[in-house]
């Protein structure tokens, strides 16, 4: 088995090569949703495939009624264990193209990072794995299981059937998740818990048409007064969330420095956080309610009469051990009683997904922290919650329940994966490159344990 000497030359020889085809995946606009040209994604899978079967695998594109994935196998050698390496292809929307510094599928390097959609969400997941295989040539340590998926940004509508259908081929020891993040540039983190999540509309309606707002108002409601008053029922003074009945937990083992929060997130001069408690559990293993988008007459060209209906959609993260199903009722039950004004009020359900929790003790995760340390040259990882949501862990936690489930990825604070000017610090993604394959060979070692 190569040393850890050979694999750090193995990976800054290969390093230059696994960039340049993170920049042709980066160049590939694969977008899952409905109302783009989903070409794009088969063409971003077959890019995958190319890429694994370059590292001698076998490779397949399989679907089962969604967008295309990319199993590549190799088999372990004898008595050794079995690595399962996810990450997905297919990215977000780029949104304002006016936000962005640079052509969002151009990838462009400025000060130490790669900028553009995708770059570290997720395609920079999927290098990292290969760049492990390529250190390693023909001397892998483990049996491989890549599965890389093509619509996790669309939310895995077909994940758990492909799944299904694939559990053989895609049974492991371990699960690598590439798809989170590191908690700062020069700290490694193993993700340990992500919160669930209900997307839902409200709608509030007053009347069955416009009215003049002179004639009327003063004795009729608006429905956007309305909504109003019902969205501000959410949170309570202190901003918490206040609906009833949804699980909130505390003790998150890491701090989150006041201002490295505001910074990340933006935050105008004089703006307050909301809610209470350490700022970990408020993002991490605590509810947070927020409005997505509100459907109401546009302020331009706006008629002098009583809107009779407005709407919105809301998001709900939920905490690890919440049920997205009780949630929703919980969350229903609320704005049902709610009501302002006796308006009529309609919820209509889009989307939830599991929170999970994961169990980090066991060698598997000895092995990960070892890696992770190494890789970092003496830095320890900490053990870290994501306040989004991947609810596919879930999934493959109860279909694959004797597994040791490691969630890793390249993303770092200033990453800005999902928004404008996405980008990847090419520092660390060399250091999660080599944390890769020392993980593997680290597994290896546990696995003859």
């Amino acid at each position: 088995m190569p040393t850890e000497s050979d694999l750090r030359a193995a990976i800054e020889r290969e390093f230059p090569g696994v960039r340049a085809d993170l920049e042709r995946l980066v160049r590939i606009p694969g977008i899952a949703f409905d109302g783009f040209d989903h070409s794009h994604v088969e063409r971003s899978a077959e890019a995958v495939a190319e890429l694994l079967r370059g590292c001698s695998l076998d490779v397949r594109i399989v679907r089962s009624g969604g967008q295309p994935a990319v199993i590549g196998t190799r088999p372990a050698p004898p008595g050794a264990p079995t690595v399962l390496l996810y990450a997905h292809h297919d990215v977000q929307p780029v949104g304002d193209l006016s936000l962005w510094q640079s052509e969002p599928f151009e990838p462009v390097e400025r000060d130490g990072r790669i900028f553009g959609r995708g770059a570290a969400d997720d395609k920079a997941g999927i290098m990292a794995h290969v760049a492990a295989l390529r250190a390693y040539g023909d001397r892998l340590p483990v049996g491989v299981v890549l599965f890389i998926e093509g619509e996790e940004e669309f939310g895995s509508e077909s994940l758990e059937r492909l799944i299904a259908e694939h559990q053989a081929d895609l049974a492991a020891d371990v699960m690598v998740i590439a798809d989170s993040g590191n908690w700062d540039i020069g700290r490694p983190a193993l993700t340990t818990s992500l919160r669930g999540m209900v997307n839902c509309f409200v709608e509030v309606r007053t009347g069955t048409h416009p009215v003049h707002s002179g004639m009327f108002g003063g004795a009729v409601p608006d429905a956007v007064t309305a909504l109003a008053r019902l969205l501000a029922t959410l949170h309570d003074d202190a901003g918490d969330v206040a609906v009833d009945g949804l699980v909130a937990r505390t003790g998150a083992t890491v701090d989150y420095p006041h201002d490295r929060l505001r910074a990340e997130a933006g935050m105008v001069d004089g703006v307050q956080f909301i809610g209470t408690g350490a700022l970990t559990d408020r993002i991490w293993t605590k509810p947070a309610l927020s409005v997505l988008g509100v459907d109401a007459p546009p302020t331009t060209g706006a008629p002098n009469a009583i809107v009779p209906v407005a709407k919105a959609k809301l998001s709900l993260r939920l905490a690890p051990g919440d049920d997205p199903k009780r949630a929703y009722a919980a969350l229903v039950g609320h704005l049902e009683k709610h009501a302002p004004w006796g308006a009529q009020v309609t919820v209509t359900f889009e989307h939830d997904g599991d929170a999970c929790e994961i169990d980090s003790s066991g060698p598997m995760y000895d092995a990960a922290r070892a890696a992770f340390t190494a890789a970092w040259d003496g830095t320890q990882p900490v053990d870290m919650g994501v306040g989004g949501s991947i609810p596919f862990i879930a999934t493959f936690q109860q279909m694959f329940p004797n597994a040791a489930i490691l969630v890793t990825g390249v993303e770092d604070p200033d990453s800005r994966a999902h928004g404008p000017n996405e980008s990847l610090h090419l520092g660390e993604f060399a250091r999660v490159c080599l944390a890769e394959a020392l993980l593997l060979a680290k597994v290896a070692e546990a696995g003859r344990g």
